[in-house]
């Protein structure tokens, strides 16, 4: 497998090697060894979540206070998505920077983004299937939410039908009023949740 950095900081592509024959398909979706060695810390499973959503359906952008975090490993296993990552750690050298990956089903490509990202993404056919491998048990009250459409990060979403949203993103804040707020977690907190063996 290939594992790329992205543009936003301790956000990672893994994109695997596909193994074909006359039964179908077989790849490794990731390795702990090879993610730890470059992001520093091993990724450690304790929940995992589903999300099946319409065409036209934008989740996010969602993220989680620090503490407790929630690391997660995102990868679309059916139908396809436009995933976005975006850095919500105020003080991070890549503080408000986005990055996007079309995921699809047969790819088998996954995005890690570490505590304090944030997440979103753009369901690009009926009945996408995101799966979520998550560091963390989710703890009510924790999330946080920015909003998608803020035109000051400009995430390309390249659509022109009406958008499927849930209220509670539909009316979440932008990335400066989340900042006025206190609501982002920041760099110097991510940093110390990232424990000792964090890359510098």
């Amino acid at each position: 497998m290939a594992i790329e950095e992205m543009k936003v900081r301790d956000a990672f592509r893994i994109t695997p090697s596909q193994l074909t024959d006359n039964r179908g398909r077989f790849f490794e979706a990731w390795r702990i060894g090879e993610l730890t060695e470059l992001n520093g810390q091993p990724f450690t499973v304790k929940q995992v979540n589903f999300s099946i959503s319409s065409r036209n359906t934008l989740r996010g952008i969602h993220g989680t206070t620090l503490p407790p975090g929630q690391a997660k490993l995102v990868t679309c296993v059916r139908g396809a998505a436009l995933d976005v990552v975006v850095d919500l750690r105020v003080g991070s050298p890549t503080f408000g920077m986005f990055d996007t990956t079309v995921q699809e089903a047969d790819s088998g490509i996954g995005v890690y983004l570490a505590d304090g990202l944030g997440h979103a993404f753009l369901a690009l056919t009926d009945d996408t299937c995101m799966n979520y491998l998550c560091s963390e048990e989710y703890v009510p009250g924790t999330m946080v939410d920015i909003q998608a459409l803020d035109p000051a990060l400009g995430i390309p979403w390249n659509t022109s039908e009406p958008l499927v949203r849930s209220e509670k993103d539909a009316v979440a804040p932008t990335l400066a009023e989340a900042v006025a707020l206190g609501l982002l977690p920041t760099y110097e907190h991510a940093l110390a949740s990232y424990g000792p063996g964090h890359r510098s």
